[in-house]
């Protein structure tokens, strides 16, 4: 097929169904998009001879392109797709020299951001019913297929390459894990982050659970609770710090997966308890740790809430119910940065107001600066509020 001609008709299809019509016969597949995107409603043939500016400019206008050339080669294409995107326009370089104040640079990044993203996702690759890609040189993918999709299903689909690249990645870190040191208390573990939950790579806000005075109430005690407790990183920690017990709370089912499997490889299955539950799980504990999404803003895909929480429905949440639930003389423990403030998006006078909203008192703040990679890249559009991040654990007690 000539890959420079759209073959294809507009569809008025489902979106979970991708449309094409080839030798002049209606043809169509299931559509797998992790982030809930709908399929493309404009589909071609794409092979090696596809040229990247070619396929860029079908990409940015909304046409899809089904590979079915050499697998290696679809990986280029998307290395080139991607240069192409991040190359500044004429626009955007006038923009830089005229800055915005930081909210509207905020917007216009995750702008930018959404724009590149679905630009890259034009790029499709087939897949048998049996996890198999019927391209050459096609990696096997079965066994992270497996984990992130389940057990294969009677009929092939079509997802972006971008997507499977992201899936491929992910087999990778659960297979490594990430090693954290949390340098002064010494406390050294390993996780495995699995697709979709977001991996504790900054070690930053790990290190102030486990340096923080704990509260003298575990004495008569020894529980604790980690709201939204993701990869079980934190509540490792406080068993670590030689709790008891903990009881760590998660919505997500992958996240609940990916708990479980931390804990029962360090070997603390037996002392933390997982329950399937939005903020608290009933009672009260001596302590009570959440690390709840930063920034009050809409995630655009299932590793985004960890980041984004839309009007902060998770920090006001576990500020408006902490008190009900502490024991007598327990304290909750808010792990929380302040870029939000930084970025416009939430001020200090906010943050106070939900605090003493929820009946609580501030008995102290640890604090540390953000030492990750964007924290020194002077050409992120963001530069100037990461540079000003501090990551706070906020010690808080019942009013």
């Amino acid at each position: 097929m000539n890959t420079n001609t759209p073959s294809t008709t507009d569809q008025l299809a489902d979106a979970n169904t991708l449309h094409w019509t080839e030798n002049e016969q209606a043809c169509s597949a299931r559509w797998h998009s992790e982030k809930n995107s709908s399929a493309p409603k404009r589909v071609i043939f794409a092979d090696d001879q596809l040229t990247a500016d070619t396929a860029y400019r079908y990409a940015c206008a909304g046409t899809a392109m089904l590979w079915r050339g050499d697998f290696q080669n679809a990986r280029q294409l998307l290395q080139a797709l991607a240069r192409r995107a991040d190359r500044p326009s004429k626009k955007s370089a006038r923009a830089a020299i005229q800055p915005k104040p930081m909210p509207e640079a905020f917007h216009l990044h995750r702008l930018a951001q959404s724009q590149r993203a679905r630009t890259l996702d034009m790029l499709l690759i087939p897949f048998n019913a049996d996890y198999s890609i019927p391209l050459r040189r096609a990696p096997d993918v079965s066994q992270a297929c497996n984990e992130v999709y389940g057990k294969a299903g009677e009929e092939g689909f079509v997802i972006s390459l971008r997507e499977l690249l992201g899936l491929i990645s992910a087999h990778e870190w659960r297979k490594k894990g990430v090693s954290i040191n949390t340098g002064e208390s010494g406390i050294e573990l390993h996780i495995h982050p699995h697709y979709g939950v977001f991996a504790p790579v900054r070690g930053e806000y790990v290190a102030l659970v486990a340096d923080a005075p704990l509260p003298p109430a575990l004495s008569k005690k020894s529980l604790a609770f980690d709201i939204g407790t993701g990869t079980g990183v934190l509540a490792a920690v406080l068993m670590k710090r030689g709790l008891k017990q903990v009881i760590a709370t998660e919505q997500d089912a992958r996240a609940l997966s990916c708990a479980r499997d931390n804990l029962n490889r360090l070997y603390l299955s037996d002392q933390v308890d997982l329950l399937e539950t939005d903020l608290f799980p009933p009672g009260q504990a001596p302590l009570i740790v959440c690390n709840p999404p930063w920034v009050p803003a809409r995630p655009s895909s299932p590793i985004e809430h960890a980041i984004y929480d839309p009007e902060s429905r998770m920090l006001k949440g576990f500020l408006s119910g902490l008190a009900a639930h502490l024991a007598p003389g327990g304290e909750g423990w808010l792990i929380l940065s302040d870029l939000a403030e930084h970025l416009g998006l939430r001020s200090r006078a906010e943050l106070l107001e939900a605090i003493d909203a929820g009946g609580l008192k501030v008995l102290g703040r640890l604090e540390t600066k953000a030492t990750h990679a964007k924290a020194s890249d002077a050409t992120d559009p963001l530069y100037a509020a990461r540079q000003a991040e501090v990551t706070s654990l906020w010690r808080l007690a019942a009013a």
